[in-house]
């Protein structure tokens, strides 16, 4: 019985935040070491099922379905260099997509919400007959 208790907590499912998630990735993508090797290294466990090239696909690592191997700029050689400004622009051109795509969620968003403001004006002058909105025309009152 109690192997079977053994067992059952061993197949409870690991959680990760996000920071822990991307460090994980780093590590792999800079450390040289195996996608196993370094799952032991976070988890104590022998087996990652899939998750670490699932988190690479998930914050942009790759290019298609090759994964980008990331090396310090010392380590590059000049003909070599070439070529991973070509996959770095490319990286970064999927990065400013996404980002360009939460700005323009942001604009429809303060888009809608200055449209429900402007209606809610309108709607309490007309019901109040009151003037809420800035007459620009008029001059300031002095004290």
């Amino acid at each position: 019985m109690s192997g079977l208790k053994s067992k059952i907590k061993d197949k409870k499912s690991l959680k990760f935040n996000e920071n822990l998630k991307r460090t994980i990735v780093e590590d792999y993508l800079q450390s040289g070491l195996t996608k196993r090797e370094i799952w032991e290294k976070y988890t104590g466990r022998p087996s990652e099922h899939g998750k670490i090239l699932e988190w690479i696909r998930k914050y942009g690592y790759t290019t298609g379905s090759k994964v980008k191997s990331f090396t310090f700029a010392s380590q590059i050689s000049p003909m070599s260099q070439e070529n991973n400004n070509k996959e770095l622009s490319h990286f970064e051109v999927i990065h400013l997509q996404k980002y360009n795509s939460e700005l323009e969620k942001q604009l429809r968003d303060s888009q809608q919400q200055s449209l429900a403001w402007q209606t809610m004006i309108e709607l309490a002058e007309k019901e109040f007959n009151i003037s809420i909105k800035k007459k620009f025309n008029t001059k300031s009152s002095k004290k």
